[in-house]
């Protein structure tokens, strides 16, 4: 999104943080103590897509904010715009991967990828990754030259002042709209899905990690073990012998 598109978002959104004469006050809201933060910070804060119900102020229980500056808080989110296209990119290689790892274009040389995702890239042979680092290296090369500044004493980690926030100029089915009300609400789904994928991403390695069984693998049997204790507890209130597991597990 360009400066002057999240200018006129400020216009749109009903800041409830003012500075009037000399001293400064700031009007706090209701569910949101604005006066932890700079006047300009929060009114930075609240042009940014992302604030969304059941949160429709501003989502910050660390306080993390409270001693940050623009460009942190700019570094942060594009931070939070790379991990969660990553992850987005990673929930759907986890159930992609497990669900068709039988069908031929997953045999690699001299076998097939199988198991659980976590077990799956250790399998992968000579030829794959050499190509995948150097596509990533380009990738990275690219997104640093256009928006991070050059690492010199007093720029060093900090993103240009011109650069669009996660803006890398892809947009290959044409998809992002020109409208700059129809651009946040695409942004904020964006980080809604990516806050979304890095939550579950966590949980599908710690669920593969502790049970070394696929996502839906899992989950097939959970709903399994559920139904057959079910039908237990019926059959013991209702005084009837208890039926026979039909399949091994339980």
């Amino acid at each position: 999104m360009s400066m002057s598109m999240m200018k006129n978002a400020a216009t749109r959104r009903t800041v409830s943080t003012m500075a009037t004469g000399g001293g400064k006050r700031i009007q706090e809201t209701k569910s949101c103590e604005f006066s932890r933060y700079g006047v300009s910070l929060v009114h930075h804060l609240m042009t940014l897509p992302g604030i969304s119900a059941p949160f429709p102020d501003m989502f910050d229980p660390a306080g993390l904010a409270k001693t940050a500056s623009i460009v942190d808080v700019r570094r942060w989110r594009e931070s939070e715009l790379i991990h969660g296209r990553v992850c987005m990119l990673a929930a759907l290689g986890f159930v992609v991967g497990e669900q068709l790892e039988d069908f031929p274009a997953f045999m690699n040389f001299d076998g097939s990828i199988t198991g659980p995702a976590i077990n799956q890239f250790q399998q992968v042979q000579q030829g794959f990754w050499e190509p995948l680092l150097i596509a990533i290296g380009l990738a990275e090369t690219y997104r640093v030259a256009l928006g991070w500044s050059t690492p010199v004493a007093n720029g060093f980690n900090n993103l240009r002042d011109e650069y669009e926030l996660g803006n890398l100029y892809f947009d290959p089915l044409g998809i992002c709209p020109e409208d700059p009300e129809e651009l946040m609400v695409l942004q904020t789904k964006e980080l809604n899905n990516g806050r979304l994928a890095m939550i579950a991403v966590a949980g599908f390695t710690a669920q593969e990690l502790v049970d070394q069984q696929g996502i839906f693998e899992h989950l097939a049997a959970t709903i399994a073990d559920d139904v057959v204790r079910e039908v237990d507890v019926l059959e013991k209130a209702a005084g009837l012998p208890e039926t026979p597991i039909p399949f091994p597990g339980f």
